[in-house]
């Protein structure tokens, strides 16, 4: 078998950024290059695997029991975030970590700081994978295909094993929310599924933010400024007491846990016209109507005060999985225990965010996420601990013999 190791780090030097300016599906052809490899070795295993015209790869690993036994996906994304650069990946392989400040880049000066990153000091001793400063690592989610991977190669040498039909599916775009668009959830034929998509060793969610995207338009009047006097309205000058006027207490930085938040992302405008795009987030449905209402009621009174117009344009995004996921919590138990036979502890928490699995949730596929074991995705200072993935790949093997059992 190829170690998990060698695995990951053949996928995450294969380019994949996702583009989330594309209309094509997948967005980026660099994305199908890993696919292809993906689909290749799913072949050689003697899988029977499809790599269809919308980027997907799925493939299907033969119960080998003789019993009824529901079943289960396990599911990961191949594109990177296009937040930050994931071209020329350079990784650094730090053995016997000390729990020190590690430097990524000595000519460049880039280090990962404990004092930023605290959370390192838990991965003493063991083997870190970080970058070399420069790019993202892209262990979001290449760590979790690697997992999957390595996991299906395990059973396929270990008959012993039993586990009732799996289901594998890898899927571009899942980080500028198209992952599952053209998804064919009947066709795949998993009962449940996971997807391998978290963050820390340990984590398990099946609860997520409600999501909705917001489009504010301010209007202005443009005339000569030397002649301006009672008749220009600056669009822009508007546009910032809006931003002055939304709740301070519900930004993304003065948020936690189950807190939800009002997150200003893009601003562009002049004189004429300015718009502000912002993104929505709560856990609870009652919160997350009051903050789009919240934006509407601001509109209203700065449009009456310019005696302008103001448009605010709201698009729902996801919802929060725990609707379809509660009438089958057993789902989420044999993931925590497969978690505590591997000798974790199952860290259960919301997503302050979504995955594909939120999404097929409601497509009629229940789907929990399980952790891939980085940290510090999107970023620069991305990294992963070797041994987490490898419990990762422990627990999917757990998971799958479990079903037999229950």
């Amino acid at each position: 078998m190829e170690s998990i190791l060698s695995r990951f780090l053949r996928y995450v030097a294969v380019e994949t950024t996702s583009d989330e300016q594309s209309h094509t599906h997948p967005s980026s052809a660099c994305q199908l290059n890993l696919l292809q490899m993906l689909y290749d070795e799913l072949r050689n295993l003697g899988y029977e695997a499809d790599f269809d015209s919308n980027g997907y790869v799925t493939a299907t690993i033969p119960s080998n029991v003789d019993t009824d036994v529901p079943t289960i996906g396990f599911i990961a994304h191949v594109d990177t975030s296009p937040d930050a650069s994931g071209v020329n990946i350079h990784p650094n392989i730090i053995e016997n970590y000390d729990g020190k400040d590690i430097v990524l880049n000595t000519e460049k000066n880039i280090v990962l700081q404990v004092s930023s990153f605290p959370e390192l000091k838990r991965y003493a001793g063991q083997t870190i994978i970080t970058t070399d400063g420069t790019t993202l690592l892209g262990a979001d989610d290449k760590a979790g295909v690697a997992e999957i991977m390595c996991a299906i190669e395990y059973l396929h040498e270990h008959q012993e094993i039993p586990h009732g039909e799996l289901k594998i599916a890898f899927t571009t775009d899942e980080e500028i929310g198209c992952g599952v668009d053209l998804f064919a959830v009947e066709q795949f034929g998993a009962d449940y599924a996971y997807t391998i998509d978290g963050g820390e060793i340990g984590e398990l969610e099946y609860e997520n933010f409600n999501a909705a995207a917001a489009t504010i338009e301010v209007y202005g009047f443009n005339v000569h400024p030397g002649y301006a006097k009672g008749t220009m309205i600056n669009s822009q000058l508007i546009a910032s007491e809006f931003i002055s006027l939304l709740p301070k207490d519900e930004r993304p930085e003065t948020t936690e846990g189950r807190e939800g938040f009002i997150h200003l992302t893009d601003l562009k405008g002049d004189v004429s016209k300015t718009i502000l795009q912002c993104i929505i987030r709560d856990f609870d449905q009652q919160k997350f109507k009051q903050k789009q209402f919240v934006l509407k009621q601001i509109a209203q009174q700065l449009q009456e005060k310019y005696h302008t117009k103001i448009e605010v344009t709201i698009t729902q995004q996801y919802e929060n999985m725990i609707e379809k996921i509660r009438p089958c919590m057993f789902i989420v138990d044999i993931a925590r225990q497969a978690m505590k036979e591997v000798g974790i502890v199952p860290k259960i928490q919301p997503i302050r965010g979504g995955t594909d699995g939120v999404r097929l949730s409601f497509m009629g596929l229940p789907c929990p996420n399980l952790f891939a074991g980085g940290h510090n995705f999107h970023s620069n200072f991305e990294y992963v601990p070797l041994q987490s993935m490898e419990k990762a790949a422990e627990t999917i093997i757990a998971i799958a013999r479990l079903f037999t059992e229950k």
